[in-house]
């Protein structure tokens, strides 16, 4: 079966861990739905904010899951969770392959290929939706790997509410392929480039899952 027709694992929490960088967002929120629950027999105010603060750390815990993955094989695997949104041709004879990840979607990525980080660097810019094009001059950390089909370049873009992009590793990292290289922080799009002459294996609208679904074909 090919791997772009593999279905989604299962990504509940129990599945695997939570996310390096949540604790920013994560921990306050915890914190106060479980302080407003041991207070919430005592005082109506608190038992008023016990509801909203347990449902908003029960929502921040399923964002900020970072499941266990099997990574699949292929040259170019997807390193991001989302729904593939545009395969454009570049002017140099690359393609670019542009995923969208809603807020429900895994915002942890992982390398698309086994190689060496040869740069990681960070663009400041707008917070405007990810889904617009206007996006491309978001906030941005643009990764470049060695590999074996020669430099693969990789952009994390934050969107309207994902203000922060935490990149894993530094410039120097071997990788393997399917390594956990960064997260972003809520809705949010990942680029990534093919080389000339490497042929797409997946469609506009196409789920895609990091680390599983197989992007180029042969």
């Amino acid at each position: 079966m090919p791997h772009s027709q593999t279905s989604a694992p299962r990504d509940g929490i129990l599945q695997g861990r939570l996310a390096r960088g949540a604790s920013p967002w994560l921990l306050p929120t915890v914190a106060t739905a479980a302080l407003s629950l041991v207070r919430a027999r005592r005082s109506k105010g608190a038992a008023a904010v016990a509801v909203p603060a347990t449902a908003l750390a029960a929502g921040m815990l399923w964002f900020f899951r970072d499941p266990e993955r099997e990574i699949a094989s292929g040259r170019v695997i997807s390193p991001a969770d989302g729904v593939v949104q545009s395969i454009m041709p570049w002017k140099d004879g690359r393609t670019r392959v542009a995923i969208f990840m809603s807020p429900l979607n895994v915002h942890v990525n992982r390398a698309p290929l086994a190689g060496t980080v040869t740069s990681v660097e960070h663009i400041p810019g707008g917070f405007v939706p990810a889904f617009n094009k206007e996006s491309e001059n978001n906030e941005r950390v643009v990764w470049h790997f060695d590999t074996e089909l020669g430099d693969i370049e990789m952009i994390q873009i934050a969107g309207a509410v994902a203000r922060r992009i935490v990149p894993y590793i530094p410039q120097g990292t071997k990788v393997e392929q399917g390594e956990r290289i960064g997260l972003i922080r809520f809705g949010s799009r990942v680029d990534i480039y093919l080389p000339e002459g490497v042929e797409v294996d997946v469609e506009v609208g196409q789920k895609t899952v990091a680390g599983v679904t197989r992007i180029d074909r042969g």
